[in-house]
């Protein structure tokens, strides 16, 4: 079973995580993955998962997983491969989980308990977890949530989010991944090549694989299903990349980490000049690592501090053509909105905070580049 659905993890080879692995593996850094809730008993993430670390108040069913959503992303990322699992990218980092309210969750009680996205965020902005992987978004921006994102910020967590899988509906980056401070991650493929259902726009910060790449089926673990495809599984790759890299620098800030992957990401286009498909190119965390003598530039400046709308004297002018990717698209939302689930659930949440959808969908490709996976041809424009 190990070598079948391994062999199915395409990107590993290419991204060179054995070489990587001589490396860094991620020991020590703990990444907080707000789901569907972690499975801590599958076979790849026995001894992953820390589920003593999630405070009491918002600890409700994080270890049970309706779904198989949160599960597959925490195996993505920090999977030890052991039993015929998922090999994660980053074995040595660990998990603490937390399960947080969407429209799959459908149990009136499990609605009362289960935790808010802004509490989770707070809860985990106070923990130990250097990174926030977020594999879910919404149409409905909430200023809880918000407040929360910029508070981990403040408490030095770097937070990544899928920007959606609707760019053939209706093409709106949604929530966290459109917030300030949080890195909006885009699926491609082995080619390069950008899903077409990954939402593009200027809230598209970095891409990872997310085509293609095996995940549980559903919540009965049973088997994994080869043909996933969402910027839900590119969040976490890109997740798990940086805690490779935080791993290998344990003294750097968050910003030093993202800007060490935006400067080593695989583009073909000026690094000024970044792409609406893609943002500043592919995750290559090999780049960052076999470099000893990378330069992760200052430690309190915003590498994004334009595009979070906080340009800081000092710092580079702002991309030259990323001139509003149509700014009315991306504005944010005052109706009640439809998120659906994964799991195709079509019940209401009462509350507006909870009316998320969990990003993982199936969709065909759009060719906007060519060449090998570190390389991709689009670049933003208006």
């Amino acid at each position: 079973m190990a070598a079948d659905v391994q062999s199915k993890q395409w990107y590993l080879d290419p991204m060179d995580v054995e070489g990587m692995w001589k490396v860094s593996t991620g020991k020590g850094v703990k990444v907080a993955v707000l789901d569907t809730g972690v499975n801590p008993d599958t076979s790849s993430l026995k001894g992953q998962v820390l589920q003593g670390e999630v405070p009491r108040a918002v600890s409700y069913n994080a270890t049970e997983d309706y779904l198989g959503h949160g599960t597959s992303m925490a195996e993505l990322i920090a999977g030890t491969g052991a039993g015929g699992g998922l090999q994660g990218l980053a074995p040595g980092a660990k998990i603490v989980p937390y399960r947080v309210l969407t429209k799959g969750v459908t149990n009136s009680t499990d609605k009362k308990k289960t935790p808010s996205i802004a509490d989770a965020i707070k809860a985990a902005a106070d923990s130990d977890a250097q990174i926030l992987s977020m594999s879910f978004g919404g149409d409905i921006t909430n200023p809880d949530e918000e407040a929360a994102v910029k508070y981990a910020q403040s408490k030095g967590k770097l937070m990544f989010a899928g920007t959606g899988n609707d760019a053939e509906s209706k093409n709106f980056i949604g929530f966290p991944a459109a917030y300030p401070y949080v890195v909006g991650v885009a699926a491609a493929d082995e080619t390069g090549t950008v899903g077409s259902f990954s939402e593009h726009g200027n809230y598209v910060d970095l891409a990872a694989p997310g085509l293609n790449v095996p995940t549980w089926c559903d919540a009965t673990f049973r088997a994994y299903c080869s043909d996933g495809e969402g910027t839900s599984m590119a969040t976490a790759i890109a997740s798990a990349s940086a805690a490779l890299i935080w791993s290998a620098h344990p003294d750097w800030t968050a910003n030093q980490v993202l800007r060490s992957l935006i400067d080593t990401a695989g583009r073909d286009w000026p690094k000024d000049e970044p792409s609406n498909y893609l943002g500043y190119g592919l995750v290559r965390p090999r780049k960052v690592l076999e470099s000893s003598s990378i330069n992760p530039g200052p430690a309190n400046t915003d590498p994004l501090s334009y595009e979070n709308g906080t340009g800081i004297p000092g710092v580079s002018s702002p991309p030259s053509s990323s001139a509003s990717a149509s700014a009315a698209s991306q504005a944010p939302k005052d109706t009640s909105g439809d998120a659906t689930s994964a799991a195709g659930s079509s019940s209401n949440s009462s509350d507006d905070k909870t009316q998320l959808y969990v990003i993982l969908g199936a969709a065909l490709v759009v060719v906007i580049g060519g060449g090998a996976f570190a390389l991709a041809r689009k670049r933003r424009t208006p």
